[in-house]
């Protein structure tokens, strides 16, 4: 039984990955800031799905946080055979609009946490002959979208790149990219989703399960849905200034709060 490792695992597709992994019976890592929530979560898959499921509470906004799971996904003796690099938030406010310690937070779990994650777990993995990475990203890192969708875009060539790197090696590495997605993370941020159509919003359930075929099929960027690969396909024959209207006006924020939520497009 092939032990994973999420993290931002309990809301959002986080927790859906969790339930997913669960029932096809993965014993489970989860990772978050809230430790009631991951005991509550813990307990529910344990029980659902008689797996055993392990809880890190860590914050990947800070060294020592990035630097515990670092550990457990060094552990020889505890080896985890799927990572999902699933953490992350959204901010509201316009550049300049939003503090740059939330930017650079913001740039700290997205970039760094999964730099450094992806890296702890891919060494040992290589050194069995298998494994597996998903980062989550967003169809946001086709878009201008502000530090969100350059730190999403950064995930992106970075899985692809590792990706190549990793080739032949039994270790494969997957950057799925959703779009809009029914779960906390535009409430959280204070993100406002009226002008968004219902077409365009996707279920958790589905993109997680659409994840992991094509994780299974060896690609390194997953779109899952049909709508988004045409909307991203259509994407690159649009003047990229045109692309930057259209991306600020989806999911308008509201002010120079700071949110925070594990999962989200």
């Amino acid at each position: 039984m092939t032990t994973a490792l999420v993290t931002g695992a309990t809301a959002g597709i986080g927790a859906a990955f969790a339930h997913r992994l669960a029932r096809d019976r993965h014993d489970l890592v989860l990772v978050a800031r809230d430790r009631d929530a991951l005991r509550r979560r813990a307990a529910e898959l344990h029980d659902r799905h008689g797996v055993e499921v392990d809880v890190l509470r860590a914050d990947l906004a800070t060294d020592d946080g990035i630097a515990a799971v670092e550990e457990r996904l060094a552990d020889h003796a505890r080896p985890v055979g799927l990572l999902v690099n699933n953490a992350g938030f959204g901010l509201r406010g316009r550049y300049l609009k939003a503090p740059v310690a939330d930017e650079l937070r913001m740039l700290k779990v997205h970039c760094e946490a999964v730099l450094r994650l992806t890296s702890a777990a891919a060494v040992p993995m290589q050194e069995r002959g298998r494994g597996g990475v998903v980062n989550v990203a967003s169809v946001a890192a086709f878009l201008p979208r502000g530090t969100y969708g350059a730190s999403k875009a950064w995930v992106v060539q970075f899985t692809e790149g590792a990706a190549r790197d990793l080739a032949g090696s039994g270790v494969r590495l997957m950057a799925l990219c959703p779009g809009f997605v029914r779960t906390e993370f535009h409430g959280r941020a204070g993100m406002r989703t009226d002008s968004i159509p219902g077409w365009m919003w996707l279920d958790a359930d589905r993109v997680v399960d659409a994840a992991l075929r094509d994780l299974g099929r060896g690609r390194t960027v997953s779109i899952p849905d049909l709508r988004y690969r045409a909307l991203m396909g259509a994407a690159r024959l649009v003047p990229r200034s045109a692309l930057g209207g259209i991306s600020s006006r989806a999911g308008r924020k509201y002010g120079p709060k700071r949110g925070g939520t594990p999962d989200g497009a």
